[in-house]
């Protein structure tokens, strides 16, 4: 190994280390996966239901919210022990702004944010639809998806840059043309593949996640995980990967969520890796 490689490497390894879930995802079994595929398949063959009106939206998510940032809370506390610092105080509410059926989790001056716009919860047939997607986006605070996808992102770039640096430098001493914006360009790709690394894996880490939260507070995280049958186009009129854009395939979520709850019916708690 030469020494450029060898500085790749040693850039390469504590920032991949860092990266992928904090938490075991549940084997997924085959009687999982069959049940899940026959809950999607009921669950899209029934008629399309009548929206709710913006104040009862408003109604169910202020009733759900009331219990789920607790039981949040209360499961943050438990998984983040060993953090120093760490909050798990998350401002829970509506985004009265987005016209997509949508929920997000994100940072607000260093403060965790779950925003959850006003067309899904005028979508939800029940409360338990409203509890999971609230529990998911949780999951994203206690598995650190933002932190680690940001570390994925220099990783990237860095990787794609030293490539194509690597690549130029040859060129030159070999006496043959190279490209002078192929770093800057690498470094930008690098950071885009860096970012979305691991991304369906995370929101299965999510929804693994979301589902002891959505059961500790009182829900069933399984009628609530079906709100995933409605179909839904995967980009939004903007060009924007949508909620179901950018998730795993629906069925490998109800199976997950299955399994989950297999492993809390048996006692089982959250391992961390």
């Amino acid at each position: 190994m030469n020494f450029r490689n060898a500085l790749l490497l040693s850039l390469m390894i504590p920032l991949l280390a860092a990266c992928g879930t904090s938490f075991s995802i549940p084997q997924v079994g085959e009687g999982d996966t069959e049940t899940a595929t026959k809950m999607f398949a009921a669950a899209r063959a029934e008629p399309v239901s009548v929206s709710l009106s913006q104040s009862a939206a408003q109604s169910r998510f202020q009733r759900v919210a009331r219990r789920v940032a607790p039981a949040g809370k209360k499961v943050c506390e438990a998984a983040t022990a060993d953090r120093e610092d760490f909050n798990c105080s998350v401002d829970v509410g509506i985004d009265t702004k987005m016209k997509e059926r949508n929920a997000y989790f994100t940072h607000v001056n260093g403060d965790p944010v779950i925003r959850i716009s006003m067309p899904l919860l005028m979508d939800t047939q029940s409360d338990d639809e409203v509890a999971f997607v609230l529990s998911h986006e949780f999951g994203h605070l206690i598995g650190r998806h933002i932190e680690k996808q940001e570390q994925q992102a220099v990783a990237g770039a860095l990787i794609m840059g030293a490539l194509a640096a690597y690549a130029n430098a040859n060129a030159a001493a070999a006496g043959q043309y190279y490209d002078p914006n192929a770093v800057s360009r690498n470094v930008e790709i690098g950071a885009a593949l860096g970012s979305i690394a691991y991304s369906q894996t995370y929101e299965l880490e999510s929804d693994t996640l979301g589902t002891y939260i959505a059961k500790t507070a009182g829900y069933d995280p399984v009628k609530g995980a079906q709100y995933f049958a409605r179909p839904e186009d995967v980009r939004t009129e903007a060009g924007n990967l949508s909620f179901w854009g950018t998730h795993p395939p629906d069925e490998k979520r109800l199976a997950t969520v299955l399994a989950t709850m297999r492993e809390i019916e048996a006692g089982g708690g959250l391992q961390q890796k």
